[in-house]
């Protein structure tokens, strides 16, 4: 089994799970991974997912035996139709996603990493746009979300180089959320998805949806999405529940809805 996938307390993890190979993309876990995506955005009970690796790495990006191999998928497939589906898929779903970064993610794996919602990283992992290394372009929608993140001239130094980038390094440069120690990383991704998942979804899911838009809006066309997606959300049980709550002066109960 390729990808491992656990449901508790409203949460979805989807475990990279080729360990043998620093859990690198082949053509089925690619397809599997965008099914799994899939099924979480339709599932209700899911409301908020959590993409990790097993073993000592979380993804080192494109397994090259695969790429070479003259059976197998040419660059153009493995970009048009395992890579830019997946990064689709997680800038599209309108719930929390959150990488946990368990140790190297590199090439497309550090990519995907980037492109979730909020990335945390235990202590020893790290981030290398290894692309660099073998002739190639970073692909995973990393010309996209890195320039952005940490400004144009860290990014191409970074790609260029293909220098290793430490956890504590890339929270520095405000790259991801944040490090954690090694021995709490997984209590402490846990803790934070559930809360994630006990939230208002649909507010939250709305949040992101206004963000990807600014990333193509001048102030005035992101103004008017906020005030639609606002709309939205103020037709929402969460909404009405919580005004209730904070009038009546009690905790939230969240349903997602």
């Amino acid at each position: 089994m390729e990808l491992i996938v656990t449901h508790v307390n409203g949460v979805c993890t989807l475990k990279l799970n080729r360990p043998e190979v620093f859990n690198s993309f082949n053509r089925s876990m690619a397809l599997a991974l965008q099914k799994a995506l899939d099924e979480c955005e339709l599932d209700q009970k899911i409301r908020a997912i959590v993409i990790t690796g097993e073993g000592k790495a979380f993804c080192a990006g494109q397994d090259l035996g695969e790429a070479v191999d003259p059976e197998g998928p040419d660059l153009s497939t493995i970009v048009e139709e395992h890579y830019n589906p997946i990064i689709l898929r997680i800038r599209n779903i309108e719930k929390p996603i959150i990488a946990a970064v368990n140790g190297v993610a590199a090439g497309a794996g550090a990519n995907i990493a980037l492109s979730c919602d909020i990335t945390i990283a235990r202590k020893s992992a790290s981030f290398i746009q290894a692309f660099s290394k073998i002739g190639l372009i970073p692909d995973s929608g990393g010309t996209f979300f890195l320039p952005r993140i940490v400004g144009v001239q860290k990014a191409l130094a970074l790609m260029f180089t293909g220098d290793k980038v430490t956890a504590d390094q890339a929270e520095a440069m405000n790259m991801i959320y944040k490090s954690v120690d090694d021995e709490q990383f997984m209590d402490e991704v846990t803790k934070f998805a559930e809360t994630l998942a006990a939230m208002p979804t649909r507010g939250l899911g709305l949040t992101k949806k206004a963000v990807n838009e600014s990333f193509t809006n001048d102030l005035t066309a992101q103004l008017a999405v906020e005030g639609k997606l606002q709309t939205e959300a103020g037709e929402t049980f969460d909404f009405r529940e919580g005004v209730n709550a904070f009038l009546e002066k009690r905790n939230p109960v969240f349903k997602g809805e």
